[in-house]
């Protein structure tokens, strides 16, 4: 009898074995279905999965983070391996910049939405506290155009637009009179300050002598000028269309108009943790790439306005942001257009590529106002913070079409609204050819 009921424990034991060992084998079936899924044509298994499945990343309530919040609300980092990753808001670019210094292990983040020039900033400790270099990576570029120079309305009447030049006189008489004249952009040295500052040395306006640029946080643009704090400013959507629409301001010009097909913003990480989890970066990216190709398709548009704009992530009613996202502008000041090329392009155009060309005009234009020496090693920089050679390999792993890929690191020669060129191979003649500038080249 005890031999006979061992024997029934024991083939109960082993029919529980075998169905354990057999849903573990389901399982691991379904997990490497799962990765060939996520990584197309096999590359998943020439390669280990990731080695881990979080990751902390930082956005702005700006329309070019679009790729993160749309990576996380459709399940795509969870695609690829990264199911855990947050995406977390940031009050500031300062408070990115200082959660990206700490890392996730510091309670900070790990990667970021953020301004094209601050990872080249931060890297070198330019504006990082103690100025202690934090390297990061630029992994992609997330999207081209679609930022805008809006200007207070108390301008209307001065039928300013490209040109600058009609409100050099105004902001002479306001100053004159010890009223402050400020201009705002979103951080010093990045892409906001450098289009602002642009646009308004092409009019002859020379915005550290004839202007106060002063730093205001994107969500906060529009609050501050309605206190008249402000009499111009540079940012991302959906800010712009919500000045306009609260009839506070007017767009002067899209920063397309001012340089067509310009980058924007970058997704960067911090080096240490590309370089800890190489395979768990790559995932991230393939993510962001492949939410990237669906923002960019018109006909999810309208859900991408209506997703981003969710009390959880912008918290901005969708009408402040699908006009613009689709191409039509109201200007604010008379000037309706319809169907523009002034749409964000998150991957046409080889929007999610980083030129490391793009990456040498950024450095030389925060030379000409003095965040960098004349005397930096721009292409030394860039071949140690462009990861392009990661982009590139995520691409195979995705099966990104080849005519999709750009075959140089370099777009070539750059062309401005003022008729002003940057070529990436003589960047220094682009520099001695700017009539205003804080530095002497």
């Amino acid at each position: 009898m005890r031999k006979h009921g061992m024997r029934n424990d024991f083939s109960a034991i082993s029919r529980r074995s075998l169905v354990t060992r057999g849903a573990k084998l389901a399982g691991a079936i379904a997990l490497v279905a799962a990765a060939r899924s996520a990584f197309p044509g096999g590359a998943f298994a020439q390669a280990r999965g990731p080695e881990v499945t979080k990751a902390i990343l930082g956005y702005i309530a700006l329309m070019d983070a679009s790729a993160l919040v749309i990576a996380k609300e459709n399940g795509i980092f969870a695609k690829y391996g990264m199911p855990d990753v947050e995406v977390s808001k940031q009050a500031s670019w300062g408070t990115t910049r200082d959660n990206i210094a700490l890392g996730s292990e510091g309670n900070g983040i790990d990667g970021a939405h953020i301004l094209s020039p601050m990872p080249y900033l931060i890297s070198t400790g330019r504006v990082t506290q103690n100025n202690i270099p934090v390297p990061l990576y630029v992994l992609a570029r997330l999207n081209l155009d679609s930022q805008a120079i809006s200007v207070a309305d108390e301008y209307k009447n001065l039928k300013i637009g490209l040109n600058s030049a009609p409100l050099k006189a105004a902001l002479a008489a306001k100053k004159a009179k010890g009223e402050a004249v400020n201009i705002a952009m979103t951080f010093p040295g990045g892409t906001h300050d450098l289009w602002i500052r642009y646009w308004l040395a092409a009019g002859g306006i020379d915005p550290d002598k004839e202007t106060a640029v002063i730093t205001v946080p994107p969500p906060q643009m529009v609050a501050n000028m309605k206190v008249g704090n402000t009499e111009a400013f540079c940012v991302g959507e959906p800010w712009n269309e919500q000045l306009v629409n609260q009839k506070i301001g007017f767009t002067a010009c899209m920063t397309g108009e001012l340089w067509p097909l310009h980058p924007e913003k970058a997704f960067a990480m911090r080096a240490a943790w590309v370089d800890k989890y190489p395979n768990a970066a790559k995932a991230v990216l393939a993510a962001v790439m492949e939410a990237q190709q669906w923002c960019e398709k018109m006909e999810n548009r309208p859900k991408v306005a209506e997703i981003v704009g969710r009390r959880q992530w912008f918290n901005v009613p969708v009408a402040d942001i699908q006009g613009r996202l689709m191409g039509d502008v109201n200007y604010g000041n008379g000037r309706v257009e319809k169907g523009t090329k002034q749409y964000m392009k998150f991957w046409a155009n080889n929007a999610s590529y980083p030129f490391k060309s793009h990456d040498s005009w950024f450095l030389h234009e925060d030379i000409r106002w003095g965040y960098f020496e004349p005397t930096l090693d721009t292409k030394a920089l860039i071949d140690k913070v462009n990861r392009e050679d990661m982009w590139r390999e995520v691409a195979g792993m995705i099966n990104v079409p080849k005519n999709e890929i750009p075959t140089s690191t370099s777009r070539g020669v750059e062309k401005w609204f003022d008729g002003k060129v940057f070529d990436p191979e003589n960047p220094m003649a682009y520099l001695k050819s700017l009539d205003i500038k804080k530095v002497a080249v």
